[in-house]
């Protein structure tokens, strides 16, 4: 499980938001899991191989990361 901290609610939940959209391929035996409470979004991911988990956790980094960066560089949200 991975527990992400955010300054505020609304900055969490616009990265749910952002992030829930992107589901992981069927084929590719992961579960990926996102919730928020308060201001951490909550991660679950399940998988069968460690291969496509590590690919899987590497390309949520990614993601996270931009959406990180994005609502950085417009400001804290109204």
């Amino acid at each position: 499980d991975l527990h992400v901290p955010f300054p505020s609610d609304r900055e969490a939940e616009i990265a749910h938001g952002s992030l829930s959209v992107d589901k992981e391929p069927k084929r590719g035996g992961v579960r990926r899991t996102l919730s928020v409470k308060g201001s951490v979004m909550h991660v679950h991911f399940e998988a069968e191989e460690s291969r496509t988990l590590r690919v899987s956790i590497n390309s949520f980094f990614e993601h996270l990361r931009l959406v990180s960066q994005t609502m950085e560089s417009f400001g804290p949200p109204r």
